[in-house]
């Protein structure tokens, strides 16, 4: 690895291998959640979660660069039990960029800073050398206040049951026709949106929550894959609970891949105690983003060497893999 090709931002293996290799191996011993979408301090009463977005285009159906700066950052915290409260921003901009288009960006960020009731604490503009980036890119820093301890990529445990709020893949597909022109279908959007309220609802309800993640970069692939590795797990899932909508399937085809490797921005999955599992589908379904919420599959004990297996169909298993290779770059 002697130079960072575009391939390493892709939220699978050759992700993990960048972070691995140059970060971890750097930073391991003070970076203490290295394997977490969030940190967590004051006794581990707050979390903290930073993400930068370079999204292209800048503009999509379902947001903007400007909201999914929100979103991202605050669903981080949100994964880990955390009610965000304060964010900080930072925009670099490309000079000759519009005006306008800045406005649109600041408002859709403060339309939905306002709909979680979030304080803006800080914030910085840099500009730079036409060329050096497109159009604006945006760094974002969460911090919320944790009101359920202990949520971590490391707590599976053997029989929990794993769920997922929504249908999977629109942000990813969204995306990529965008990029390349292609006019498909009218109804496909980013599933871009804030997802403290469907966690809240749970918390609130005293389920017994092992994990929770984003379906970001990497889709469900990446994200069970992680958990399997840090759990030490085996985690079994059956495709025909994983919902997946028609005008997805159709970019699926024509790019050659599967949907589970397809950036979400609205998707998250949890590993529910068995006891809570039904009861915590009941109340995922009362909420807007959780009323499509399925019980994918299960955790079971190590015999495969932390595996993710996916059951067809037709009944046939095969291993759900680390997303490889570029993806769907810049699709955050």
């Amino acid at each position: 690895m002697d130079r960072v090709l575009l391939a390493y931002g892709n939220g699978g293996k050759e992700n993990a291998r960048l972070i691995n290799d140059v970060f971890i191996k750097t930073f391991g011993d003070i970076a203490k959640y290295s394997i977490e979408d969030s940190g967590f301090f004051y006794g581990g009463d707050y979390a903290i979660s930073t993400d930068s977005y370079t999204i292209t285009p800048i503009f999509f159906p379902g947001g903007d660069i400007g909201k999914l700066s929100v979103c991202g950052s605050c669903n981080d915290v949100a994964m880990g039990g955390a009610k965000p409260l304060y964010l900080t921003a930072s925009f670099i901009i490309e000079e000759g960029f519009l005006i306008s288009d800045l406005e649109k960006i600041a408002k859709s960020m403060k339309d939905e800073m306002v709909k979680l009731n979030i304080t803006l604490l800080s914030a910085d503009t840099k500009v730079v050398h036409k060329g050096s980036v497109n159009g604006v890119f945006i760094n974002t820093t969460a911090i919320g206040e944790v009101k359920y301890k202990h949520i971590s990529s490391k707590n599976l445990k053997n029989d929990d049951v794993i769920i997922l709020n929504a249908p999977i893949g629109s942000h990813g597909a969204c995306i990529y026709c965008l990029r390349n022109d292609i006019n498909l279908v009218n109804d496909l959007q980013s599933d871009c949106a804030s997802l403290w309220d469907i966690v809240s609802i749970l918390i609130e309800h005293n389920i017994e929550i092992h994990a929770m993640r984003d379906a970001t970069r990497g889709g469900i692939a990446a994200l069970l894959n992680e958990w399997a590795n840090a759990s030490n797990k085996d985690i079994y899932i059956n495709q025909d609970s994983i919902l997946i909508p028609d005008s997805v399937r159709g970019v699926c085809e024509i790019l050659g891949i599967e949907p589970y490797i397809l950036a979400n921005e609205g998707v998250c999955a949890f590993a529910i105690a068995k006891n809570d599992a039904n009861k915590a589908l009941e109340l995922l379904r009362r909420t807007s983003l959780g009323k499509d919420s399925m019980i994918i599959g299960s955790v079971g004990e190590n015999k495969l060497g932390g595996k993710v297996v996916i059951t067809n169909t037709w009944g046939s298993k095969v291993y759900l893999d680390y997303p490889e290779g570029e993806i769907l770059p810049r699709i955050c």
